[in-house]
């Protein structure tokens, strides 16, 4: 059996991440060969995450990843078991490579098990799918892929809140006048909430929708029909101006909109993506 050196396991434990008994085991086991010893533990990892697949995912964190240069932005939802594993350094940067792949991957895969087929971004003949069960691995926790989304070309930018429970990406023509302002854009949608970018997107049956609660409202104060549909008309205004990105006030400065900031960024925004934990939709 070939010795195993203390320098040995920790040149291992860098390559893999792996906790250091398991280097130390999957050494000996390969005879020191380090390129079987990473297959060992990849093995291993598959182990694991096949006796956790069945467990319940009930936390997670959003990733993001921002290629300025490269007009491109990715986001994804990765989720886990506990709480404290959220805020843990392996799964904060799990969610963080992940979203990176996301991002920069010539082809984004249509399905979440594409994705995990995928050869990982980062190279070391390894896929998205060992990725993942190295940090199962680790934490021996399970794991899994929610969701994921890429927006590419133009000026992009995002935010991700400081507990990784929320996050935005942006995309826009143009060069923006200040580089920070689709981040704050991204923060504003993070924290507002928008339904869509412009009363153009609002989706027909929630548009119907508010406009139906408007009228029932304005009905109540018991007016003659055509000041009631003036009142309808004015609720919806102001309900669109609360809940259209572009006609919302910027939450650091109510004296614009969402639109004008734009303008005088000389952008036009194009798409949003907004995730929240747990959420099916963004």
């Amino acid at each position: 059996m070939a010795s195993i050196t203390a320098a040995d396991v920790m040149k291992l434990r860098h390559m893999t991440n792996a906790p250091m008994m398991d280097c130390k085991a999957a050494l000996e086991k390969a005879g020191g060969d380090f390129q079987k010893a990473i297959q060992i533990l990849r093995e291993q990892n598959k182990t694991i995450s096949s006796k956790k697949a069945e467990r319940e995912t009930a936390e997670g964190r959003i990733g993001i990843y921002v290629g300025t240069a490269a007009g491109v932005a990715g986001i994804i939802e990765v989720r886990c078991e506990t709480a404290p594993v959220v805020k843990s350094d392996p799964f904060i940067q799990l969610a963080s490579d992940l979203a990176r792949h996301v991002a920069m991957v010539p082809q984004l895969p249509g399905s979440v098990e594409e994705l995990l087929q995928q050869a990982y971004v980062d190279g070391g003949g390894r896929t998205v799918r060992d990725r993942l069960e190295e940090t199962i691995g680790i934490i021996r926790e399970n794991m899994r892929i929610a969701r994921f989304a890429r927006l590419q070309g133009g000026a992009v930018g995002g935010y991700l809140h400081f507990n990784g429970s929320v996050a935005t990406i942006v995309q826009a023509e143009g060069t923006p006048k200040n580089p920070e302002v689709l981040k704050e854009i991204a923060m504003h949608i993070t924290a507002m909430q928008p339904v869509a970018l412009s009363r153009e997107e609002v989706p027909l049956d929630v548009m119907e929708r508010e406009k139906q609660i408007a009228r029932t409202q304005a009905e109540q104060t018991g007016k003659p029909p055509q000041i009631v549909e003036k009142i309808a008309e004015g609720k919806l205004r102001t309900w669109l101006s609360e809940n259209v990105l572009l006609e919302q006030k910027f939450f650091k400065d109510d004296s614009k909109t969402i639109g004008q900031l734009a303008k005088e960024n000389n952008i036009t925004l194009r798409r949003y993506i907004r995730f929240k934990v747990g959420e099916l939709t963004s």
